[in-house]
């Protein structure tokens, strides 16, 4: 749930930033600072590909 939480999150955060163009990649702008925060979700909680690592261990999907 993390994982896709994490990664729905800097999806959804990269689609705004294109709606809103060059403007989104100004600090004034509400959703650089969001896309900023998205940006480093993905790794200050755990990067994705150690998740990722996590998941298919404990799924025996790869040797441990």
């Amino acid at each position: 749930m993390k994982l896709y939480c994490t990664e729905l999150h800097g999806r959804v955060a990269d689609a705004c930033l294109q709606l809103h163009g060059g403007y989104g990649y100004t600090w004034e702008q509400d959703i650089c600072r969001m896309y900023a925060d998205a940006r480093v979700a993905r790794i200050y909680g755990g990067t994705s590909e150690v998740m990722k690592g996590i998941i298919a261990r404990t799924l025996d999907l790869v040797d441990r």
